[in-house]
């Protein structure tokens, strides 16, 4: 039995029935089937599901949103963006699956050699509950358009999101089977992707159950692309707009209540301007609105469950007790709900658990660095390599800091996003392997060389 609980209320919404192995198997044998025909349709006839997934999603904004505020807990303000940026990946990869996917000529000195991006067959999808729609639509767009057939195995908090997800690819025309959503607990995945009609694995998750599934896909030795944790540096050196940086770092940690990613999570501040920055941080963090995530003028909403506040509450509480200074927050608060206060702890340093951990969840913890050098060690001394954030008025300092920096994407002066045109993946235990982009689509499909000989005088027909 798998069942759904209004974090803003901790009252249970829905249970739902799991799938048995007899239901499973008619799935994926109904998904192999679907894909051996949906690969050899024309690409540029298979984006026209995207077109009308598009359609819908924008059709029906209100509707999805309010479920995603009801199931974990996003502002519904978010959530309705979160529909938004959906619906545009899904408008980027139908305008751009064609040209990312087509035939590359390679010169290799005959008569025609290149390279032919073909579909791996049916991808299973272990999503989170974060962003349920968002991180499963930027996985899937690309992946359909590319000839690719999906299992999804969402997050158990978010049942309705996931049947909600297939209903939509329903409805904009996808062939019987080729996406569907199977209802099961976590310890039966690893049979799924043992399974011969499963060809790849993507994982959007912890770096915990990274370890897990890419185990287990690796025993099957089928490919895997993972994007786990995150402890993302917001790097802010002495000739920043401060300012500008604080606004900034406000939304960079607090959106979604802190739950995803790429928030920014560790704020290394160069010390001859970390107390202006702090005092900037504070004041426009205190004015942050936490409250009912369905009420417009909310800013942050509960945590998605109460054992992951639990959690960041014992983050919290390590960290002072080694030394942190709690500027902001850090109490639990009274009443219903999986609610914690946007909080902030000044000198935290490596050691701590707000250093040393990821906390997904709104807490900030500022580092001060004396060096511009120091804050790139700082920024480097993680087990983590998603993504970070630099601020600096001098670019050409910034290029060379860059290419210092262990993460997947620096984003110098703004905050760290994630945008369909660019690809998307962290490095070291933040995972592998790239979502979005021409890169993105690119990632379960088999680069088949071809390679012609070339012509010799009488082989030609009369």
């Amino acid at each position: 039995m798998i069942s759904t609980i209004n974090p803003a209320t901790g009252k249970q919404l829905q249970t739902f029935d799991t799938h048995s192995n007899f239901q499973l198997d008619g799935i994926l044998t109904a998904a192999v089937d679907a894909q051996r025909a949906w690969r050899l349709i024309p690409v540029e006839d298979r984006v026209q599901i995207l077109r009308n997934t598009a359609k819908i999603l924008r059709e029906n904004v209100n509707e999805y949103a309010h479920l995603i505020t009801l199931e974990m807990g996003k502002p519904i303000s978010e959530a309705r963006a979160e529909i938004e940026k959906s619906a545009a990946t899904a408008d980027f990869y139908a305008e751009n699956a064609a040209r990312f996917l087509d035939f590359e000529s390679i010169d290799a000195g005959v008569q025609e050699s290149g390279v032919a991006y073909e579909p791996l067959g049916v991808v299973l999808a272990i999503m989170p509950w974060n962003y349920p729609f968002w991180q499963f639509f930027r996985f899937a767009l690309p992946a359909l358009a590319a000839g690719n057939g999906v299992i999804l195995k969402h997050a158990n908090n978010v049942p309705r999101s996931a049947l909600a997800i297939q209903d939509i690819l329903d409805r904009a025309g996808l062939a019987p089977g080729l996406c569907a959503t199977v209802l099961i607990e976590p310890e039966r995945v690893a049979d799924i992707i043992a399974d011969d009609r499963i060809a790849a694995v993507a994982l959007t998750g912890s770096t915990q159950v990274g370890a897990i599934v890419a185990s287990q896909a690796g025993a099957a030795l089928k490919k895997q692309v993972l994007e786990l944790g995150g402890s993302d540096p917001f790097i802010v050196l002495s000739d920043a707009d401060i300012k500008e940086a604080a606004r900034t770092a406000v939304k960079a940690r607090f959106t979604n209540a802190g739950q995803a990613c790429i928030n920014a999570k560790r704020f290394i501040i160069a010390d001859d301007i970390a107390d202006e920055f702090v005092a900037e941080f504070v004041i426009q963090a205190r004015e942050l609105i936490l409250g009912d995530p369905l009420d417009p003028a909310t800013d942050i909403g509960p945590m998605a469950r109460e054992n992951l506040r639990a959690t960041l509450h014992d983050q919290v509480k390590r960290t002072l007790e080694a030394g942190g200074r709690l500027l902001l927050g850090g109490e639990l608060p009274a009443g219903s709900g999986y609610y914690y206060p946007p909080t902030i702890i000044d000198r935290v340093v490596p050691g701590q658990a707000a250093f040393d951990e990821e906390t997904f969840g709104p807490v900030a913890a500022i580092t001060r660095a004396a060096s511009t050098e120091e804050a790139i060690v700082f920024a480097n001394q993680t087990e983590f390599g998603l993504a970070a954030s630099l601020w600096t008025k001098d670019t050409d300092k910034a290029r060379d800091i860059v290419r210092r920096l262990d993460a997947g994407a620096v984003f110098i002066n703004g905050m760290v996003v994630s945008d369909p045109r660019l690809p998307f993946g962290g490095i070291k235990k933040s995972g592998y392997g790239r979502e979005l982009g021409r890169h993105g689509i690119r990632e379960f499909t088999n680069m088949k060389t071809l390679w012609i000989a070339p012509r010799t005088e009488g082989t030609e027909q009369p």
